[in-house]
């Protein structure tokens, strides 16, 4: 069970190393977690992330899904895209394009999330 968190891991890592606090500031991607100021700053696809990746962290020690497992066993879906990050091979102004879109995306589901709640609640 202790690999079932891989993947959210692993799409953090991408995250932050596609973000500004890494590639412009030239942080550390753990400074840019635990430094309050420095997270402030990160786009919202990596604090989603983060959040995902604390939630699975913390389900291993939830007793509830202690015999079903904590999440699906790891795709493998971001092994490439860590490995050419991790390794130096990428183009920083590409990556952080890549992170613009992903995160501008999550913005319109949340705002359409939000006015679809908003809907509901004046239907009532």
């Amino acid at each position: 069970m202790g690999a079932s968190c891989k993947d959210q891991k692993k799409a953090l890592a991408i995250c932050l190393q596609r973000s500004p606090c890494v590639l412009i500031q030239r942080n550390t991607p753990k400074e840019c977690l635990t430094n309050p100021e420095l997270k402030k700053e990160l786009p919202e696809l990596c604090v989603a992330y983060f959040r995902d990746f604390m939630e699975c962290k913390n389900g291993m020690f939830d007793m509830r899904k202690r015999m079903r497992g904590n999440a699906p066993i790891s795709t493998g879906k971001y092994d490439e895209t860590y490995d050419n990050l991790s390794s130096g091979n990428f183009d920083a102004h590409e990556e952080m394009k890549k992170l613009e879109v992903l995160n501008r995306n999550l913005s319109k589901q949340r705002q359409l999330q939000e006015e679809a709640e908003r809907a509901r609640l004046q239907g009532r």
